[in-house]
């Protein structure tokens, strides 16, 4: 039998939270605006070591819910004078917009960039 901690991640809303309410035991029970994309989440895996994310222990587990994206992709985002790996998203919707979700080192922070990477 497998620890339940060892399949544990922690449920987090970072597009709520941006625009002001981010529990995601709330946040989840909303309509979306596309019922096609309901319940798809994102999950991220921290790790470290020579196995990184593919360790039995990884660090830390996110499942990010109700972002709405068409695509994800992961690049470097330039914050202030440091560089950090960031998930790049083209957001479902009637808006062809991009937005970044990244690590500040404490938490995910959701930020709307605009327009598209083409």
């Amino acid at each position: 039998m497998q620890d339940e901690a060892e399949n544990s991640y922690q449920v987090i809303d970072p597009f709520n939270a941006f625009f002001g309410y981010g529990n995601p035991a709330i946040t989840t029970q909303f309509s979306t605006e596309d019922p096609q994309r309901r319940g798809y989440s994102l999950l991220i895996i921290h790790g470290a070591g020579p196995d990184a994310w593919r360790s039995a222990k990884p660090k830390a587990k996110f499942m990010v819910v109700n972002l709405p994206f068409n695509q994800v992709i992961v690049k470097k985002l330039v914050m202030k004078k440091k560089t950090v790996m960031a998930i790049y998203v083209e957001e479902s919707g009637g808006a062809a917009m991009m937005s970044v979700l990244f690590w500040d080192g404490k938490k995910y922070r959701y930020q709307p960039m605009g327009s598209t990477l083409e």
